[in-house]
């Protein structure tokens, strides 16, 4: 059930309604947004269909929520949601934001050397794994804690937002100390647990599709994060795994359109993992911008062939300057900013 207040409902009002409601044994969940103020009710439906919300002071509307994915939906709130990552970055608003990197933290002078390219062409966050879950148990692994340290110190030095993986509920705590976006990996969007830890927190969260996760399932995992209280989460889309053997995966740009229906929830698009092939990067980036994404995450690398993890679609930072200028256009064609 989602309650709508009016525009002048004050504070005394909202948590009255919020009292209320864990009376009942509902939980209540709330989105400030730019006019209005909404709180979502979870909990049994019969216990919302029996209490007249109506009638509690500041309330503007009261509307069932049909999708399973409650807060998620476009019915529990309107507008697009924006998610402020630092003072100067925000997801979901008219300008478009890259996230830029390599697959892995190798060390700090690679990663200040990449640092340096994709921010002078026009990124705005550092992405680089410190913990990676690999296919393998013998490949790379990821740095650990000393990689988190590392992304930071270079993300501050070049004014860049941090992105990277967090693999474990264990680990949430730490890499919230460290990044400023915590990405859920495609191998862990049905963690649950996982899930609900992130939701506990206040750093925002990138959840990545699963290789063969539907729409529905997808939402349904966001929908968890923000059960739990975090409503700074966006999507980002990276490939599907389907019968089709040229590419790592299909880049599904029909995703974009269905989220932005259904969600008021941001998504990001990784033509990177979503293509498998460099070669084939800077395509899948424009086609998703076209589409009406939030931003990208591109794998560069000044050294791919040497890359620990995900060298054959890594950009050489030439290549990522040149994405930069060919998106442009294209967000420039779509009223958006890059």
């Amino acid at each position: 059930m989602i309650i709508v207040l009016r525009s002048g409902a004050t504070e005394d009002q909202i948590q009255h309604i919020i009292e209320k409601a864990e009376k009942l044994g509902l939980s209540a969940n709330i989105s400030r947004g730019v006019e209005r103020t909404v709180i979502g009710l979870i909990g049994p439906e019969d216990v919302l269909r029996v209490t007249p919300l109506e009638v509690f002071p500041g309330v503007e509307q009261v509307i069932p929520v049909l999708a399973p994915y409650r807060l998620v939906s476009r019915e529990f709130k309107k507008e697009d949601s924006v998610i402020k990552i630092t003072d100067d970055v925000s997801i979901g608003g008219k300008k478009l934001h890259v996230m830029a990197g390599p697959c892995s933290i190798e060390g700090g002078d690679e990663l200040e050397a990449i640092a340096k390219e994709v921010k002078a062409a026009g990124a705005t966050i550092l992405r680089g794994g410190a913990f990676k879950p690999r296919t393998s148990p013998y490949d790379f692994q990821g740095m650990g804690e000393e990689g988190l340290k590392i992304l930071q110190d270079v993300g501050k030095k070049y004014g860049l937002a941090t992105i990277t993986e967090v693999m474990d509920p264990r680990d949430v705590e730490l890499v919230c100390k460290y990044a400023d976006i915590l990405q859920i990996g495609a191998r862990n969007m049905q963690n649950f647990n996982l899930l609900k830890e992130v939701g506990k927190v206040k750093t925002p969260v990138m959840l990545k599709r699963g290789i063969s996760a539907t729409y529905k399932e997808w939402l349904m995992s966001a929908e968890y994060i923000l059960a739990n209280g975090n409503f700074d989460v966006m999507f980002c889309e990276r490939g599907i795994r389907t019968y089709e053997t040229m590419t790592r995966n299909t880049l599904d740009i029909n995703a974009v359109a269905i989220i932005k229906y259904l969600s008021h929830l941001p998504i990001i698009v990784d033509p990177s993992h979503g293509t498998g092939k460099w070669g084939l990067v800077s395509s899948g980036a424009r086609a998703g911008i076209a589409a009406g994404c939030d931003g990208l995450q591109i794998e560069v690398h000044d050294r791919p062939e040497e890359a620990f993890s995900d060298g054959a679609q890594s950009l050489l930072p030439v290549n990522f300057t040149k994405l930069m200028d060919e998106t442009r256009k294209i967000a420039q064609a779509v009223d958006r900013e890059l």
